[in-house]
């Protein structure tokens, strides 16, 4: 039987390092002069992007490992390491350059397309979001825990999604503050996930640090 806890873990650890609410802000800026119908398009090209990048980490996360032969213990401290950075920058609330810098937003009002770049990538499903993506993924190898991660990559997707096409009512609710104020609580929940990647990948090269703990 799967534990529904780990899945559960995911779910929220994904949406907080994707985090759709942060990326409203950055939308509607890349979006300001476009017609109706033209963001929606961008919203689903997006959230169908996000899912393929998640889906494809999924898929071939292990395989990449084992062609560079990074094991998992490693890549769960350097996934672990770069989530808490990310989780450290939501919580004062100041931009995430590994996401998506001023220069590629500047350079990003020029494209006639944002959907997959810079909104799908890397801002939404950035290198945060891929890390955390393979580490889940080899917590099974049974069809049962891929399909259940798939259900969680296409249930965040479908959050960016509702997300970007209520981007304007979101915005006007809430206000820059209280996207502020989601950003932090998302980002102590990552610092948290983060921590704990880092105390199981150091477990797992450290064996001994599981006897002392």
């Amino acid at each position: 039987m799967p534990n529904w806890n780990d899945y559960i873990q995911l779910s929220a650890g994904l949406i907080s390092v994707v985090n759709p609410i942060g990326a409203i802000p950055t939308f509607m800026a890349l979006t300001a002069t476009r017609s109706l119908e033209d963001k929606k398009r961008t919203a689903l090209v997006c959230a169908c992007a996000v899912f393929m990048v998640l889906q494809i980490s999924l898929l071939a996360g292990e395989p990449i490992l084992n062609f560079f032969n990074i094991s998992l213990p490693a890549f769960r401290v350097a996934g672990g390491l770069l989530i808490l950075l990310m989780g450290l920058r939501m919580l004062h609330a100041t931009p995430d350059r590994s996401r998506h810098t001023p220069e590629e937003q500047v350079e990003s009002f020029e494209k006639e397309s944002v959907a997959v770049v810079p909104l799908a990538i890397p801002l939404l499903s950035g290198p945060g979001a891929i890390s955390t993506t393979i580490v889940y993924g080899h917590m099974g190898h049974s069809w049962l825990h891929y399909l259940l991660m798939s259900a969680v990559i296409l249930s965040v997707s479908f959050i960016v999604l509702v997300a970007l096409l209520v981007a304007p009512k979101i915005a006007g609710f809430m206000g820059q503050t209280g996207i502020n104020v989601v950003t932090r609580v998302m980002g102590l929940l990552l610092a948290a996930i983060a921590v704990e990647f880092i105390a199981n990948g150091l477990s797992g090269i450290f064996p001994v640090l599981t006897g002392i703990a």
